[in-house]
């Protein structure tokens, strides 16, 4: 079975490099950006503007090649890709839920972005708490990597 995305958008962002880029947005790392949805996908963004948070479900189109096994960035021991947010995935799709500032038309400003400027949009859904909510959370291994969310940037590891 073949699957085959077109974008419906591009991401917008200040990271030009890799090396410059924050692995996950903290408050320290905010980033602000746009998100411009092609035209022909407009009429989708009707009823958005509600939205504190949004999903952007995105292509990691630097990454050459999936991997099984990775360093993530956070660690310094291997990990199976998907205990881990790595770019090199057998598809490389990335998901980042940022804080919806505003929508002019086709243009939505969002802040706490983590890519790379230029990054292809597959998709963006509503952020909504009440349904993604979890009790009794464990977050494996990166329970000891915590304090460094705010602080680590990217690197080129992944290309």
């Amino acid at each position: 079975m073949e699957i085959v995305y077109r974008p419906i958008g591009i991401i917008h962002s200040p990271f030009h490099d890799l090396a410059e880029m924050p692995v996950q947005p903290g408050e320290d790392l905010r980033a602000p950006g746009t998100v411009e949805v092609f035209e022909e996908f407009e009429a989708g963004l009707k009823d958005l503007e509600g939205f504190s948070h949004i999903i952007l479900i995105y292509h990691f189109h630097q990454v050459l090649g999936g991997r099984l096994l990775v360093t993530p960035f956070l660690d310094t021991q291997t990990r199976g890709v998907f205990a881990t947010r790595a770019p090199t995935r057998p598809n490389p799709i990335g998901l980042s839920i940022v804080r919806l500032v505003s929508i002019q038309g086709n243009i939505l400003s969002v802040d706490h972005l983590d890519t790379l400027d230029g990054t292809p949009l597959l998709d963006i859904k509503p952020y909504i708490p009440a349904i993604e909510p979890q009790e009794d959370i464990r977050i494996g291994w990166i329970e000891e990597a915590r304090e460094k969310f705010n602080h680590k940037r990217s690197d080129d590891r992944f290309k």
